[in-house]
Order: structure tokens, then C-alpha cells, then sequence
């Protein structure tokens, strides 16, 4: 399992590096246009889709490489059996919340597939809100394999991506 998490963190990596110069050029082009008095206003629509993907991808890439912000002032405190506990405790509260959203991005995105992005007739509103429960599977990924490290005694060693 890790060897297929560490894989998918490499494709993380390169998907999210592609979304975020997408944007960045769509940005760009649709500011020329607009300079050139010839308008562009999809490309702010589909800059959005992909920052609501980017930011799913680059949560999960933080989340591997314990890039999040934590406070640890407490915790720090307690014993190394106590700490090891509540840190298995937060894991499985944070499972269970990204198995609800899952399941409940899974249910968004699907009512949503009759509804066009932004006016476009050819694009479901669906591609931007799956996202949700993309990132959150992403996202579960992560954390059981945290927890599974975190039971075996590994100490979390950030993965390359």
C-alpha cells in the first residue's frame, strides 16, 4: 500500500503543479483580453474549476508531508503513550469526517450533473463539485496509511513527492 500512495503522491505533485500554471495562464489570458477590449470570461470560470481541484491536490500533498498547521502546545506535554493515543484518536475523527465527505460530495456531485458550469451548455457543474469527494478519498488514503505508520511504530517521515 505504501509503494501505491507514494506513487499517487508523484501524480499528485505533477497534477497539481499543471493546475496551478493552468490558472495562472488562464488568469493572464483573460487579464490580455480584457486590455485588448475583447473580453474573455470563461477563462475566470475554468481558472475556478481548477483552483477547487488544485486545492484538494495541494491539501492531500500537505496533509502526506505533515505540512499542516497544528498547535502542539498541550500535547507536547503529555507522555509519548498519551500523545500517540490522541494522535490515533484525531485520525479516526478525521476519518470518519472524510468519509462523510465521500459520500456526501459523491451525492452533490451527481445532483449537480444537470446543471451547466457557469452558462456553458457542454460542461456539467459536476466536474467542479467532484472535486470534493475526490480530494476527500485522497485525503482518506493518506490517513490510513498515517494510521496503519502510526500503528506499526513508524514515526511519520514526510513522503517524497
Amino acid at each position: 500500500m505504501r509503494k501505491i500512495h507514494d506513487t499517487i503522491g508523484k501524480f499528485e505533485a505533477v497534477a497539481a503543479g499543471i493546475l496551478l500554471t493552468l490558472m495562472v495562464l488562464l488568469i493572464f489570458t483573460g487579464g490580455l483580453a480584457r486590455l485588448a477590449a475583447h473580453p474573455l470570461n470563461w477563462t475566470i470560470d475554468f481558472a475556478t474549476c481548477f483552483f477547487a481541484w488544485a486545492c484538494f491536490i495541494c491539501a492531500d500533498i500537505a496533509w502526506r508531508r505533515d505540512s499542516l498547521m497544528s498547535i502542539d502546545l498541550l500535547t507536547d506535554r503529555l507522555s509519548a503513550k498519551t500523545q500517540r493515543a490522541l494522535t490515533c484518536l484525531n485520525y479516526l475523527i478525521l476519518l470518519v469526517f472524510l468519509l462523510f465527505v465521500v459520500v456526501y460530495g459523491t451525492q452533490l456531485a451527481w445532483t449537480s450533473r444537470a446543471r451547466s458550469f457557469q452558462g456553458i451548455p457542454w460542461i456539467s457543474y459536476s466536474w467542479v463539485t467532484a472535486s470534493l469527494p475526490f480530494g476527500g478519498l485522497l485525503l482518506t488514503l493518506t490517513t490510513i496509511v498515517k494510521l496503519i505508520d502510526l500503528s506499526r511504530g513508524r514515526t511519520a517521515a514526510p513522503a517524497a513527492a
